[in-house]
């Protein structure tokens, strides 16, 4: 049932400077979704504003401009983002960073053990509200990061899909 398919600014103020963002910058997902991608928008909707792709040699259509980020549609919606580095959330969690951070940053996360004899990653599920985070880990860091609807990114778990 679970398929995958998978700024502006103010004025400066005197005396500063505008310096451009680094070519290489970090996208940053948060539980709304992307800067130009949020969640619950529709496939065509995406389509006809050019951001989804799928012309793409991919297991799935992309986003435009986040080549690391797979999004995932149930029922045409966008339920989930499959992120990897360099994505990171507003905290700053990406893949790499050590699981006591993330501990440490969403205090009430809850540990998810993948079923044993399977060559899945263990998740931490960071939930608020409707919202999650769903951060699989090897036991020491952060691998990838899924973020979206807190029901799709647990049965995404439990059931043990990825983005393709």
């Amino acid at each position: 049932m679970l398929a995958a398919s998978i700024s502006g600014s103010g004025p400066v103020p005197p005396g500063t400077f505008a310096v451009p963002e680094p070519v290489a910058s970090v996208t940053v997902v948060d539980l709304d979704g992307l800067a130009d991608v949020d969640f619950g928008a529709t496939e065509s909707e995406l389509t006809r504003r050019g951001i989804l792709r799928t012309d793409v040699d991919a297991c799935g259509p992309t986003l435009a401009g986040h080549d690391m980020v797979s999004p995932i549609f149930i029922d045409n919606r966008l339920v989930l983002l499959w992120a990897g580095d360099p994505v990171s959330t507003p905290e700053g969690i990406t893949a790499g960073t050590p699981i006591a951070e993330v501990r440490a940053t969403y205090p009430t996360v809850r540990q998810l053990r993948a079923p044993q004899g399977t060559h899945r990653f263990d998740g931490l599920l960071a939930r608020d509200g409707d919202r999650a985070y769903l951060f699989l880990h090897d036991g020491r860091t952060v691998r990838k990061i899924i973020a979206g609807y807190a029901d799709w990114a647990h049965r995404l778990f439990v059931e043990g899909h990825g983005p393709c």
